[in-house]
């Protein structure tokens, strides 16, 4: 009989115990759903080096790729890229509601479905890519301004107007003030897509615009901590020379670097550069938090309402970053290197690279755990 009591006091213990973890469980089990734009092989491989290097570090994280159906991309062969590699954590989403110049940044035909993936997602990433049609900050097109994807821009623009708003029209309602706190990165392309989708402008050309240079040898003499990309692939094209450039960048002291990531506004990281284009008329809610070494771009911008909303010039995303083995040349007469090389003999960049992924990855963890706990 004394058995049979301690054995129901054990059981009734068990449910209590089982009571109050159960939900703590289920909350840590959670799928983390990432939706990411421009869900090419490229962002695709960039994403698996990421999560292989464990620098998002989200176990059961899903990951939808969106897109536009005019845009310019064959995104047939990033599905046979998926289906391929089995990556049962990577599933597509088109969209196809008519966009253009002139229904961008209001309420359109896109409205309804963006609503519905922002709410479902715990994270958003726009990734880089080509030049944003002018025309839709109201300027002319510069010669220098290349326009190969406009479907692309338009779509992406509209989602990020949706997002975050913009002085195209402030009584327009963001999504974001639904959820301040949803966590968005834009990277090269897409931190400048950040800046337009807000009201923001660009430099259409960085070496005619702002240091007056119209000549190949004239920019590589200004040397490379002014290079946002790598002039020498101009002039040796059949050397096959990296594209892209180092240098290192000033963290400004009252910036989300210093404030939120911990770094000192002495660091200087270096970073992985390829852009001909810059921020020029900041977009709404946006302030830089970083420049180039001679303060005259701006590297990395953040949200002053939303607090994990980002906005890098620079790629941290590059899958050959952590390749130890890629050896590549950056001049004529450069030696060998890696990326890797670079990041680990120059710190705190390799640091640096890290916990701008561990952020996002913790800002998307809480995320989830918080949409988890209200629902219940």
């Amino acid at each position: 009989m004394k058995a049979n009591r301690w054995w129901l006091a054990g059981l009734l213990l068990f449910i209590f115990i089982s009571g109050l973890t159960a939900p703590l469980l289920r909350a840590q089990s959670a799928e983390v759903r990432l939706t990411v734009f421009y869900p090419s092989v490229g962002t695709i491989r960039n994403l698996q080096a990421l999560l292989e290097n464990g620098l998002i570090n989200l176990p059961g994280l899903q990951v939808t790729g969106v897109y536009h159906v005019r845009e310019a991309t064959n995104y047939e062969e990033a599905r046979n890229y998926v289906r391929n590699n089995n990556l049962d954590w990577f599933t597509f989403k088109a969209f196809s509601a008519e966009i253009g110049p002139e229904n961008i940044f209001e309420t359109n035909g896109l409205t309804a479905e963006l609503t519905e993936i922002f709410r479902q997602s715990d994270g958003i990433i726009f990734f880089g890519g080509p030049d944003i049609p002018p025309v839709v900050w109201g300027e002319r097109t510069n010669l220098l301004t290349e326009i190969t994807d406009p479907y692309r821009h338009y779509f992406e623009l509209s989602a990020i107007f949706h997002l975050l708003g913009g002085y195209q029209d402030p009584k327009f309602k963001p999504l974001l003030e639904e959820n301040p706190e949803l966590p968005v990165l834009g990277i090269c392309l897409g931190a400048q897509s950040l800046n337009v989708g807000t009201g923001g402008t660009l430099i259409q050309d960085i070496w005619s615009e702002v240091y007056g240079k119209n000549y190949v040898e004239d920019i590589i003499a200004l040397g490379p901590e002014r290079w946002h990309n790598n002039p020498y692939i101009k002039l040796h094209p059949d050397l096959r020379l990296s594209g892209y450039s180092f240098h290192w960048i000033k963290l400004l002291p009252d910036g989300f670097f210093v404030k939120k990531l911990g770094f000192s506004d002495r660091d200087r990281p270096r970073i992985l550069s390829s852009h001909h284009q810059a921020f020029k008329k900041l977009g709404r809610g946006f302030k830089i938090i970083a420049t180039s070494p001679d303060g005259k771009i701006a590297e990395a911008i953040h949200h002053t309402r939303y607090p994990n909303v980002l906005g890098l010039q620079f790629h941290p995303e590059h899958y050959r970053l952590w390749d130890r083995n890629l050896q590549v040349k950056f001049s004529p007469d450069g030696r060998q290197t890696s990326y890797w090389e670079i990041l680990s003999t120059n710190p705190p960049s390799v640091e640096f690279h890290r916990k701008i992924w561990q952020w996002l990855a913790e800002a998307m963890k809480q995320h989830r755990l918080k949409k988890e706990s209200l629902a219940r």
